[in-house]
């Protein structure tokens, strides 16, 4: 598994909103500024983050993005899902509707399940508080 700059983007602006939140929102252009990420590809990341409830986002004067929950209640495995898709390995996993004729004699089924459940497990117990600590 490969996580991608959206994901890696995803993930520094989520712990950027989080250092530097004060109740108020944060403008694009300080957090593009802060992380060295172009406005136009951060605005498509924002878009999705906001889009699946992570961030609340305003326009306008006095607008930019803010957490919608508390830091301790976002996961990185949470993050990084929104801006990859799912994380798992192959495509038997993450996508049940496909469905694989081999599945029952897979012989590396285990290994693949193994290493997602090792991955989710290992991202589900981070969150954007342990990351700013």
């Amino acid at each position: 598994m490969k996580i991608s700059t959206r994901g890696r983007y995803a993930l520094r602006v989520m712990i950027d909103i989080a250092e530097h939140s004060d109740g108020n929102y944060i403008p694009l252009k300080d957090i593009a500024d802060r992380q060295n990420i172009s406005k136009k590809y951060l605005e498509s990341i924002m878009l999705d983050l906001t889009k699946a409830e992570l961030l609340d986002g305003r326009h306008g004067k006095g607008g930019g993005y803010k957490l919608k929950r508390n830091a301790d209640e976002y996961t990185v495995f949470e993050i990084l899902q929104f801006a990859e898709g799912d994380l798992a390995p192959v495509t038997c996993i993450c996508d049940k509707s496909v469905g694989c004729e081999r599945a029952t004699d897979c012989k590396t089924l285990p290994v693949w399940t193994g290493f997602y459940n090792l991955t989710k497990q290992y991202f589900s117990g981070v969150t954007l508080a342990d990351l700013i600590k």
